[in-house]
């Protein structure tokens, strides 16, 4: 076989199956950045033997295997370490070379990634390493990748990863899933980690990253099984998702062309929405889901609803407010009641500055026809935007402002 197709094989073992190996080893030997290790041993064997000896028929298997041994081949080395300095009787008891992964059985690999995904947002990490440890641990992304999303150093991102897994190493994090009793208090934080990990990426540009991110929603509403918010997490982030635009020039989302998003991802996100309906009063993402399908309605009706965009918007602020749900709403006011209505139902200035709220306030201010202030305000978004299309964009209307 061919280095190209052994190390395709390898590839989609990672995509596929890394999280799944990362948290059953992690899970039964209790050491998180151990078990990375032993993987990535095992994946680096892979594309050396692979090529040779062929593709195994299956590869999570053999890659488990490998990954086992060599945590063993680590164990033994700190218990030989160990047991030269304690009385024989000690080492003769056998207590220090218990292996929990004996009773593994490579044939029938477990899914222990909702427990891995717990264990990431657990209240003993720190929050700003939430989403960066899902994104290591469950995606496999490498830390530099992960330090790209963040617009952080990879040697400071790299330090931060490691001292959230000697955390869990030292605060002994289960790797399971809390019982039901718990499950409301530790489940928000793991959907707003997996919001975050796409929020990241959409940020960042990254089409690759993005679909990662989906990935992992779609896992974490799977193994859930019937959590509408994790459904409408996956929906919204799909929906999100299927609106992306080539790079290039910005086109702001209410002057995109329809026909160029993505029909397949579109339907997918609206069955998602579907799937996620409860009689119950719809949580933060069911809602946020429900704007974003919205907009996807245009592709088939050519226009916006915005009436129902203003509604879904003042549920959103009745059920989880926040800065950047009240500036998308007095938009949409400024949409349906005029730019000065808009501008009076948009929140006092924030502080620290807020980039959505400065060009929410330019775009009104430029639709009442206030060219000078426009401008300005123009300016400040553009200086506070982290996308050089978006910061183009800005720059320009500030100049079309000068203008008029």
């Amino acid at each position: 076989m061919s280095a190209a197709r052994a190390r395709a094989a390898a590839e989609r073992a990672a995509r596929d199956s890394y999280g799944r190996l990362v948290a059953l080893l992690a899970a039964q030997s209790g050491d998180l950045a151990l078990a990375e290790d032993a993987l990535a041993d095992a994946f680096e064997q892979a594309l050396t033997r692979w090529p040779d000896d062929g593709v195994p028929r299956t590869p999570d298997a053999w890659l488990l295997t490998v990954a086992r041994n060599r945590i063993r081949d680590v164990w033994r080395s700190a218990a030989h370490r160990r047991t030269a300095a304690l009385p024989d009787d000690a080492a003769s008891a056998g207590l220090l070379h218990e292996d929990p992964l004996a009773d593994v059985d490579p044939a029938a690999i477990p899914d222990r990634r909702l427990a891995l995904l717990f264990v990431c947002a657990h209240p003993a990490i720190a929050p700003d390493a939430r989403t960066p440890l899902m994104l290591q641990t469950v995606l496999g992304l490498g830390s530099a990748q992960v330090a790209t999303a963040f617009a952080v150093s990879p040697a400071a991102m790299q330090q931060r990863l490691v001292r959230a897994k000697r955390r869990i190493a030292r605060a002994r994090v289960p790797f399971t899933v809390p019982d039901r009793s718990a499950m409301a208090e530790r489940l928000p934080p793991v959907l707003e980690a997996v919001y975050a990990c796409a929020a990241v990426t959409w940020r960042q540009g990254a089409h690759d990253l993005a679909g990662e991110a989906r990935h992992l929603a779609l896992v974490l509403a799977a193994l859930l099984g019937d959590e509408p918010e994790a459904w409408s997490l996956a929906a919204l982030v799909t929906l999100s998702l299927a609106r992306r635009q080539p790079p290039g020039a910005f086109v702001p989302l209410d002057e995109q062309d329809p026909a160029t998003w993505d029909a397949d991802l579109l339907a997918e996100g609206e069955a998602l929405l579907r799937r996620a309906q409860r009689p119950a009063v719809p949580g933060r993402f069911r809602l946020e889901a429900a704007i974003q399908a919205v907009h996807a309605d245009r592709r088939r009706t050519g226009r916006t609803d915005w009436a129902a965009r203003r509604t879904l918007y003042v549920a959103l602020d009745a059920v989880a407010p926040s800065l950047g749900g009240r500036v998308a709403l007095a938009a949409v006011v400024g949409r349906l009641q005029g730019a000065d209505a808009g501008l009076a139902a948009l929140p006092p200035e924030p502080s620290p500055a807020f980039q959505p709220w400065w060009a929410t306030r330019a775009d009104l201010l430029a639709r009442a026809g206030h060219g000078v202030p426009a401008a300005a305000a123009f300016r400040r978004a553009a200086e506070l935007a982290d996308d050089p299309d978006v910061r183009a964009y800005l720059t320009a209307r500030a100049a079309a402002q000068r203008g008029t």
